[in-house]
């Protein structure tokens, strides 16, 4: 490669270039990376996975978000999210494709937001950080009005009817406005639209 500029160019062209392009790359939106966290990945998580990916692609900024889920117990690694989440999901147009994997100390260091479903995988999902920093793990439940009658805990449908699937995913389309929001400083309304 030769050192010498293309005829006609002056070295401080090629440094006004150099700059121009540090500046546009230093101006590009590196996408945030969300993480859902259940217990067995199987139900809550992939759920949230599915219909915040669902969420944001209706906003048009599924380009500046990077999804993915996980589960505090390896009981499901591998498996697909459960028939009856998959089900209720796609009676809403929302396809659930992940398979379950475990949680790893790394996930805290790799996700720009972790939204995790209840309690306990709240202090299990804390256990694993080790002392790094741990204010981008939060309940899902922060991103909903309570007074609207949401509970504080995403409840565990696996061992419950159809229902529960359903009122799971209520809960969780309930929160993605606020989620969107708040992660990417947009402000949505509930049906995906963009707004002011």
């Amino acid at each position: 490669m030769s050192d010498q500029l293309p005829e006609g160019q002056q070295p401080q062209d090629a440094e006004k270039l150099q700059e121009v392009a540090r500046e546009q790359d230093a101006k590009k939106i590196a996408p945030k990376r969300v993480l859902f966290v259940c217990l067995g990945n199987i139900c809550r998580s992939p759920a949230a996975e599915g219909v915040f990916a669902d969420y944001v692609r209706r906003c048009g900024v599924e380009d500046r978000v990077l999804i993915d889920s996980a589960g505090t117990a390896g009981y499901h690694i591998g498996k697909r999210a459960d028939p009856r989440m998959s089900a209720a999901a796609a009676r809403r147009g929302i396809e659930l494709t992940s398979e379950a994997r475990l949680l790893s100390s790394r996930d805290l260091s790799h996700f720009d937001l972790i939204v995790v479903m209840d309690r306990d995988n709240y202090r299990n999902t804390l256990a694993l950080a080790h002392g790094a920093p741990t204010g981008h793990v939060r309940m899902l439940s922060e991103f909903l009005d309570l007074s609207e009658g949401w509970p504080q805990e995403v409840p565990d449908p696996y061992y419950g009817g159809e229902e529960g699937f359903e009122f799971v995913l209520n809960m969780l389309q309930a929160a993605m406005p606020r989620l969107t929001g708040e992660l990417l400083g947009k402000s949505t309304n509930r049906w995906g639209q963009s707004s002011s």
